[in-house]
């Protein structure tokens, strides 16, 4: 007769009541609550889906997370009373998550709070949203004037408390870049380090590097924060927003595969950083009235060009800060809606539901606008129907991405708008580059060199040809003088602070009409615009230089000086 193992029978017991309440849990799931049975203690337990519900709620309401897919949560339930789940509907939906209810057994349920030990409950954490108040946010912008002050906050965060390590770090990253007025924040991982760098005035600086386990656990917070896959490896896009007093910060979150690991781009996108007056744009005085007039017009057609980053967005949402008034209706149509202006009814496409440019101006024409703005002219059919908006009593605005002013004709005419009716439509076309402007506390006088005296004297030379007086613009032709960074703490030692636009723009007057029909080419244009009086790109870059607002090689970088 073999011994009796007590050990070894309560153990079968226990299985045995195990296996009978999974029975009975998925029985009752299917039959008496219509809903999924699910199984947990073999399955994966995610712990970023805890941060959803406290420890301590989860076992008073006998409900565990277990899953976190982009923004739809899972969850598991013992006794799924309609009571019960329409709180925890409304809760999850306050966190901009999509929750799916399961229902398990007890085993499984105390598997998942199992978990939470593991997890670190950061006082700032929230799923699906970043909590940092206008107050905490303030707090660590007092402490935060230059790219230094950045720079010694991460370096205290990664030697700090390691619960809070990353909430703390992702605080100081966000709350820094905004206070400097950065526009990217880049996290990319290297072979044995990630690296963290801003994006000012245009150009990367290099603000920390740190190790590969802290750039793990950032990747998945702001996977976490922007409604990501945290288990996916391709290429993905989200987006997030932080309230800072009565305004809204949307940060644009996209992430790439590398080879050691996902690249992070976060684009921030603070309204404060669009909310550029109209005259203090850049735009030399001339081109200024000219714009002005006709921007004030009850229709027409103005296009700005320019490649991505050179500031088109900011002057149109510039023009329409000039026009707005309670008077007319102004409508726009964005790719997507960045930045949210007071008093303005603004639309974003949406391809997959059919909602596109073209579709979406067929669909503002019928609310009356008075003025319009197209994110940007992508197709004929835009096109088309932009031209017809503006020949029917409307004024309408947008981009178009040709590399000038000259472009934009030959450009809708490829794009199938007949030359005959553009005559009528097209007011003024436009087109700008960024540079950074030069720190006024530090930027340096000096004489040109003989090469660079050169490319000044071919520019002022055609400037002269086409008849504009140089002392308009603040030049004196015999003494010329440049101006070169050098660097300051004012200016985070980068010689330069804050940006202009540089601009060109060409009216359609009565010769640009007369050759129209014919299909121009660009140079073809230029020959004839020349008599217009408007600065051209590489003159109004010029003109710039010899006043000291930028530097010669910053203008060289977006704008060929050598062009004729």
């Amino acid at each position: 007769m073999s011994d009796f193992d007590e050990e070894k029978q309560n153990k079968q017991l226990k299985d045995l009541y195990k296996q009978e309440e999974e029975e009975l849990v998925a029985a009752l799931a299917e039959q008496k609550y219509g809903l999924p049975y699910i199984d947990l203690y073999r399955l994966g337990i995610d712990n970023e889906a805890l941060r959803a519900i406290p420890e301590a709620e989860a076992i008073k309401m006998k409900v565990a997370p277990f899953k976190l897919f982009g923004k739809n949560i899972f969850i598991a339930v013992r006794a799924p009373t309609p009571e019960l789940l329409g709180n925890l509907k409304e809760s999850m939906e306050r966190q901009n998550l999509v929750p799916a209810f399961y229902m398990v057994s007890s085993a499984s349920l105390e598997k998942v709070w199992g978990r939470y030990k593991e997890i670190s409950m950061a006082e700032n954490s929230k799923v699906g949203g970043l909590e940092i108040s206008g107050e905490v946010l303030r707090d660590i912008a007092k402490n935060i004037e230059y790219i230094q002050d950045i720079e010694k906050l991460v370096v205290e965060a990664l030697e700090g408390n390691k619960i809070h390590k990353i909430s703390r770090l992702l605080e100081i990253i966000l709350a820094g870049a905004i206070a400097i007025k950065a526009s990217d924040v880049h996290i990319e991982p290297e072979k044995e380090r990630g690296r963290l760098r801003l994006r000012l005035d245009g150009v990367l600086q290099d603000i920390n590097f740190f190790g590969l386990d802290v750039y793990r656990l950032l990747n998945s917070r702001i996977k976490l924060l922007s409604g990501m896959k945290l288990t996916s490896k391709i290429a993905q896009d989200g987006r997030f927003n932080i309230m800072e007093g009565e305004e809204e910060i949307s940060i644009r979150t996209s992430l790439i595969p590398g080879s050691y690991g996902e690249s992070i781009v976060m684009r921030i996108l603070d309204p404060k950083s669009i909310q550029v007056n109209f005259e203090e744009l850049g735009i030399e005085p001339y081109l200024f009235e000219i714009i002005k007039k006709e921007i004030a017009k009850p229709n027409g057609f103005i296009l700005v060009t320019g490649p991505t980053g050179s500031g088109k967005t900011t002057t149109l949402y510039g023009f329409l800060r000039k026009i707005h008034s309670p008077e007319i209706n102004v409508v726009t149509i964005e790719d997507p809606v960045e930045y949210h202006l007071p008093g303005i009814t603004q639309t974003q496409i949406n391809p997959e539901r059919g909602y596109t440019f073209a579709e979406g101006l067929r669909s503002i024409l019928r609310q009356d606008p008075d003025v319009i703005m197209v994110g940007e002219i992508r197709d004929g059919e835009t096109a088309e129907i932009a031209v017809q908006s503006s020949l029917t009593g409307h004024m309408v605005f947008s981009t178009l991405h040709t590399n000038n002013a000259a472009g934009v004709i030959p450009r809708l005419i490829d794009l199938g708008v007949n030359p005959k009716i553009l005559v009528s439509a097209l007011s003024l076309s436009m087109a700008q580059r960024l540079v950074r402007k030069l720190c006024k506390f530090c930027k340096k006088e000096s004489a040109p060199t003989p090469g660079e005296a050169k490319i000044i004297k071919l520019v002022l030379n055609s400037m002269k040809e086409e008849g504009k007086n140089l002392l308009k613009y603040n030049i004196k032709d015999g003494s010329l003088k440049i101006f070169s960074p050098v660097g300051c703490e004012k200016c985070n030692n980068i010689g330069y602070s804050g940006r202009i636009g540089v601009f060109e723009a060409i009216k359609t007057d009565e010769a640009i009409e007369k050759i129209m029909p014919e299909n121009p080419s660009e140079r073809e244009i230029k020959q004839v615009a020349r008599t217009q009086g408007i600065l051209s790109m590489r003159q109004d870059g010029m003109v710039k230089i010899l006043n000291g607002i930028t530097s010669l090689e910053e203008v060289q970088s977006v704008v060929d000086l050598l062009e004729e």
